[in-house]
């Protein structure tokens, strides 16, 4: 299967060409391509309003434990996390939700200050994909069940600025609960 960076890339390629040819002077083509990116969003917003009201429906208060990796640079210790299924995944979800929205603050400004037409376009596409291949999406819509890939806590994106995955692990879990904040440590 391809990887979604890479039909990513391929649709960003595609697209950049495909806005070359698009007359964006023309109030009418403009006024369509700002609907379209009005549109996605408001797709966006109904599946994940939608996988809200399935997480909230399930009510899966299956206890999940994990360690989350400390912020990269900040020198403190992993932090164990004890939580349920429900409560994680509505934590991904306003995770999701706040970066739809940070994209679309984005957007306008680079839309309605700098005047930035073509981004529109690619932004109408992507973040719709993106969206649809959403852990939660997939398992809260689509049905899929929560194993492998799909398995709580989700593997982080690859990226520039990421802190590490977490861990699931027994052995990970017991050693960040003791050396955390009020544990007791071994000299």
């Amino acid at each position: 299967m391809v990887s979604p960076q890479v039909t990513n890339l391929a649709i960003i390629l595609v697209m950049m060409q495909l806005a070359k040819k698009i007359p964006f002077d023309d109030p009418n083509v403009l006024l369509m391509v700002r609907g379209m990116y009005i549109l996605s969003n408001v797709i966006i917003l109904a599946v994940y309003l939608y996988t809200q009201s399935k997480i909230n429906q399930k009510k899966d208060m299956t206890t999940l434990k994990y360690v989350e990796p400390a912020p990269m640079g900040s020198g403190e210790e992993p932090r164990p996390v004890t939580t349920t299924n429900m409560d994680y995944d509505k934590s991904q979800l306003r995770q999701l939700i706040r970066s739809q929205l940070m994209g679309v603050g984005m957007m306008g400004v680079m839309h309605v200050y700098f005047k930035y037409t073509n981004p529109l376009l690619i932004q109408s596409i992507i973040p719709l994909k993106g969206a649809f291949e959403s852990n939660l999406v997939k398992i809260h819509l689509f049905g899929k069940p929560a194993t492998g890939d799909l398995q709580r806590p989700f593997k982080a994106q690859g990226g520039l600025m990421s802190q590490g995955q977490p861990k699931s692990d027994k052995a990970s879990i017991e050693s960040a609960e003791k050396n955390w904040r009020g544990g007791v440590k071994e000299e």
